[in-house]
């Protein structure tokens, strides 16, 4: 058993390093974490799958077996930004895509102490942000040089499962790691409180500890009920950045929490759906409206002006269809709630997370009892967010609207043990 699992840290620690890098789709957390979660749009709270399943809901590490699931997603975002109406001449389109596509690691591990408890660990990426333009959109405005952000988020989260009857218990730690760069952002530096932190500071990182409760049980017969949360991550502050984030550099993780319910249609069909909900805004610098800066309050300061994202309910609905023995096929579907509100687009060119719905499918493919690989292809369905009365007049007023679409494909190992 120990020869079997000897590389693990060693994987674990470059997954963690190396994952987590501008995946933004629900806002800017992911979709969906697992080459198979992702193949249902992300469907998790009452369908466990593999063994990162405790990324969303960690009852489900008592019930996928003794298993290491690695996976690797090629994630391309497409994101562009126009203004129009504006008098300070910054009218145009801008193409935010400086870097065109990312590969993001994942990895999870699962054991069973014996027929009641199970240990494992999930290392992700549940989220980030990132922008490039070489056409600074804030030119007009006294800016030089490219404008954009990159945020990166990931996530090592050791769970712990138990198993009593039909139900299952689980609770898991959660560390995060963050790194955060912006570029192109001086004419915001006049409006903060502490000029020369707003931008081109090069990449800060944070970190913090979070916590994941969750609970699956069988209700019916063939049908399963999922429960989870996640806390709010405390992170330490981006102190390169104390001039541009609230409250000195502040940005935390929102707390999420949803419910979710499969059905074992027949012996090959099982469907599933779940509901989610992120809040976004009571994270002070991203759930703050951008409007108080022109009342005087600048950036930076405690409770200050933000990103201006609202609460999002997410729901999703998959299905698993096992053909054979050997293949296996998925599909599923997302939607949801939009998080950036019209009026607050302007300073939301940096992080155009404005997709709403997600379409996915995926396939397992079985070499032996003990050997998977897993596939899935996501497309974001494009979304443009048109700005209300979104710049303020001391820019020159004017319209900013925000478009995204995204192709996400995804391939993945199963071993079991």
């Amino acid at each position: 058993m120990i020869s079997q699992n000897r590389h693990l840290p060693g994987a674990l620690l470059l997954a963690a390093l190396a994952t987590g890098n501008a995946h933004a789709t629900n806002g800017y957390f992911t979709h969906g974490t697992g080459v198979r979660a992702q193949a249902v749009a992300g469907v998790s709270f009452a369908l466990p799958q593999d063994a990162l399943a405790a990324a969303m809901n960690p009852a489900g590490t008592a019930l996928v077996g003794d298993r290491l699931d690695a996976g690797l997603t090629w994630f391309q975002p497409d994101r562009s930004s126009s203004i129009s109406g504006n008098v300070a001449g910054a009218n145009g389109s801008y193409d935010g895509n400086d870097d065109a596509w990312f590969l993001l690691p994942d990895i999870g591990f699962t054991r069973a102490v014996n027929e009641q408890l199970s240990w494992g660990v999930a290392v992700y990426g549940n989220g980030g942000m990132n922008t490039g333009y070489e056409s600074n959109p804030y030119a007009a405005f006294g800016a030089t040089g490219t404008a954009g952000v990159d945020l990166t988020q990931a996530f090592i989260t050791p769970s712990v499962a138990w198993k009593s009857g039909a139900h299952s218990f689980g609770a898991a730690a959660t560390f995060a790691y963050q790194r955060f760069e912006a570029r192109g952002l001086a004419p915001f530096d006049g409006f903060s409180s502490r000029p020369g932190s707003v931008t081109d500071r090069g990449h800060d990182s944070s970190t913090g500890w979070g916590v994941k409760l969750g609970w699956m049980g069988e209700v019916h017969e063939n049908i399963t009920l999922g429960a989870a949360w996640s806390s709010e991550i405390d992170m330490s502050n981006f102190d390169d950045y104390a001039g541009l984030f609230a409250d000195g550099g502040g940005f935390d993780i929102p707390e999420s929490y949803g419910a979710g319910i499969a059905w074992e249609a027949s012996e090959a069909l099982t469907v599933a759906a779940d509901w989610q909900r992120i809040l976004y805004s009571d994270i002070t610098s991203v759930g703050n409206p951008l409007a108080p800066l022109l009342t005087g309050v600048p950036l930076g300061v405690a409770n200050g002006p933000g990103f201006g994202w609202e609460d999002s309910d997410v729901y999703k609905l998959g299905a698993v269809y096992r053909v054979t023995g050997v293949l296996t096929l998925r599909a599923g579907v997302s939607h949801m709630d939009q998080p950036i509100p019209g009026s607050e687009t302007f300073f939301n060119i940096l992080a155009p997370g404005v997709i709403e719905t997600h379409v996915s499918l995926g396939a397992s493919w079985a070499l032996s009892d003990r050997n998977e690989w897993n596939v899935a292809y996501t497309h974001g369905l494009e979304k443009t967010v048109r700005g209300t009365n979104s710049i303020p007049m001391p820019f020159g007023g004017g319209e900013a609207d925000l478009t995204m679409h995204q192709n996400i494909l995804a391939i993945g190992y199963t071993r079991h043990f």
